[in-house]
């Protein structure tokens, strides 16, 4: 049952000494733990004594699945036999206990995508950042609270290309009503990639040749490629369906898990309201066309009014936006992946197999800008703008591809021919192999893990958005650009302030920066090379969308503004998995602050070792 508190009874207490308040609210949550699993919103230093633990059981192994438009079977690693894996669905202010065993093959991280895990950074996943990967046979517990904060994020694996198969929705309801009408129906709309073979090893075959992994052979919804796409095998193809009520709103937790590909998302005859993306409240946003870049979450209110009468169904598609200029051939698929809109109650001659609507072009960069950047944060009545204005840590950091030579590792590639590397301030970025950055942070021992000085600069100033000069700046790049594990330690509480700059080295393309633990401020996005004295002007220092992963214009700049209050070792990385593995990575080191729940914690007893 919920327990309430009268404006009365808050009115007493405040005129109570202040020793008598702290009496009566330390009787309040004892009362609460014992009658209630439900407090009011704003006891929050209380959610953690009473909230339940909501517990599950991932058993990841392997399945044998169908392969998409050819004849027999892959296996593939899954979650419960499932692609996508089960929905996680939790209170604001729960715990989520994760018991991981692992039965696959290979080793395996979960990363909870979003979740701020205060006092649980061993629990955030990325591997041989926070931990160790789990063995084949091993098993861990992932647990962590997931107070203030509410809407759609995700859980993946964090480890290889594993998340092509690995992954699933990670929904949290706030304990209070929606601050939008609510809706009479909800529905998760899970974007993903398929290959039909092992992503793992076809990652691992472009990493030794020093090649890109070949495009993925379907985009999926709901791990279904829908019914348009052209071979002759048809049963292997699959489509998911939603039913939807006339005179219904329904909203749509949309997700893009894919590895490397950012979406178009539409409905034939349908708009959109957005509320949400990645889990902050935004204010409502009415479009016909939603985007998402890798790792993003939207939460939107589609009306089924039935646009036509005549019709009992609708296309819900997807395709693919491809930002790289200039763009290759055959370096993408093109097809369109559709769910079907059925109306309750329309008769079955109504159900004809309309056209898709119409998508974008897949090199429409006005259209995927205008919506990044349309949308605002929503400031609730009698709130002020959360965003920090004193700024205490500054950094302009280059993000984008360049050139190497072949790693030793690289046994099958082209020893003759540079390869493309990734790079942040012309650091590309390795993961250590014997211990966890976050391990050797706690015990003091980052000699030979990494090392804390990470640029606040690139090494060179250049026209960095324009491929002028970009053979010859490409290759002095390259030759002062360094495979390094490079961390930037930051003060407790300090305001950080990133400037997130793509190049045109190789090519100009939107890089989906994600940074774990944190969401940020977007304050501004913008083309070209970036210029401060304009750029300032355009600062949204009022309502500006917070994200936790935003899709860097391409041949463009955004500017992103964060407080550093969660002590611990924090991923920041591209969440196109092909330009991760090469080195688009950097992380911060935030120290501890100066009470005890401001220091980094210990391991967990059952934390996998290397």
């Amino acid at each position: 049952m919920a327990l309430t508190v009268s404006a009365q009874a808050v009115q007493q207490l405040n005129s109570m000494p202040s020793s008598w308040q702290i009496l009566v609210f330390s009787l309040f949550c004892i009362a609460t733990i014992v009658q209630s699993d439900t407090v009011e919103h704003t006891f929050n230093m209380c959610f953690f004594a009473i909230h339940p633990t909501f517990t599950s059981k991932f058993q990841v192994g392997t399945v044998s699945i169908p392969r998409i438009c050819q004849p027999g079977n892959i296996t593939v690693t899954a979650v419960n036999g499932r692609v996508p894996g089960p929905v996680i669905e939790a209170k604001e202010g729960d715990t989520v206990a994760i018991h991981v065993v692992n039965d696959s093959p290979y080793n395996v991280t979960i990363h909870w995508h979003g979740v701020f895990q205060r006092r649980t950074p061993w629990a955030d996943g990325p591997s041989m950042v926070t931990q160790c990967p789990i063995r084949p046979g091993g098993r861990y517990t992932y647990r962590f609270a997931v107070a203030g904060q509410e809407g759609t994020l995700w859980w993946h694996a964090h480890a290889s290309f594993m998340r092509a198969t690995v992954h699933g929705a990670l929904i949290i309801r706030p304990r209070q009503a929606y601050p939008f009408p609510a809706p009479d129906g909800e529905r998760t709309v899970l974007l993903g990639e398929w290959w039909n073979a092992d992503a793992v090893q076809l990652e691992r075959q472009a990493f030794l040749a020093g090649t890109s992994i070949a495009p993925a052979d379907a985009y999926t919804i709901n791990g279904k490629p829908g019914n348009l796409y052209d071979c002759r095998i048809t049963t292997n193809r699959g489509i998911s369906r939603f039913e939807v009520r006339r005179n219904s709103t329904y909203l749509l937790r949309i997700i893009n898990a894919a590895l490397n590909t950012q979406f178009f998302f539409k409905v034939a005859g349908h708009t959109f309201t957005v509320v949400a993306a990645d889990a902050s409240y935004t204010t409502p946003y009415h479009t016909d066309v939603i985007v998402l870049a890798p790792g993003q979450t939207v939460d939107a209110l589609m009306a089924a009014a039935d646009a036509s009468p005549a019709a009992g169904s609708y296309y819900m598609a997807i395709s693919t936006y491809q930002s790289a200029i200039p763009l290759r051939p055959g370096s993408f698929n093109g097809n369109v992946t559709t769910v079907l809109v059925e109306y309750a109650g329309s008769t079955p001659s109504h159900h004809h197999h309309h056209q898709p609507p119409a998508m974008p072009e897949v090199t429409d960069t006005p259209a995927a800008h205008r919506f990044y950047t349309g949308m605002t944060a929503l400031l609730r009545a009698g709130c002020r703008s959360a965003v920090p204005l004193a700024v205490d840590t500054r950094m302009f950091v280059t993000v984008g591809l360049g050139f190497s030579a072949c790693a030793p590792a690289q046994t099958s590639c082209n020893r003759s021919a540079p390869v493309v590397a990734a790079t942040m301030n012309n650091q590309s970025f390795t993961l250590p192999t014997a211990v966890s950055l976050l391990d050797a942070r706690f015990r003091n021992a980052a000699r030979g893990v990494y090392t804390a000085d990470f640029p606040d600069r690139p090494p060179v100033a250049f026209d960095y958005a324009n491929a002028t000069g970009r053979e010859l700046l490409g290759t002095a790049l390259a030759s002062t650009g360094r495979a390094s594990t490079k961390v930037r330690a930051v003060k407790y509480n300090a305001t950080v302030e990133v400037v997130l700059q793509n190049t045109a080295l190789v090519g100009r393309e939107s890089h989906p920066m994600h940074l774990h633990a944190f969401n940020f401020f977007v304050l501004a996005q913008g083309f070209g090379n970036y210029d401060a004295a304009a750029a300032e002007e355009r600062f949204n220092l009022v309502n500006p969308q917070e994200r936790n992963t935003v899709a860097v214009p391409t041949g463009g700049w955004a500017v992103i503004r964060f407080v550093a209050d969660n002590p611990g070792m924090w991923f920041m990385h591209c969440h196109i998995d092909a330009h991760l593995s090469i080195g688009l990575a950097m992380a911060f080191d935030v120290e501890d602050g100066p009470t005890p729940d401001t220091v980094l914690p210990p391991p967990p007893r059952d934390l996998p070792k290397c």
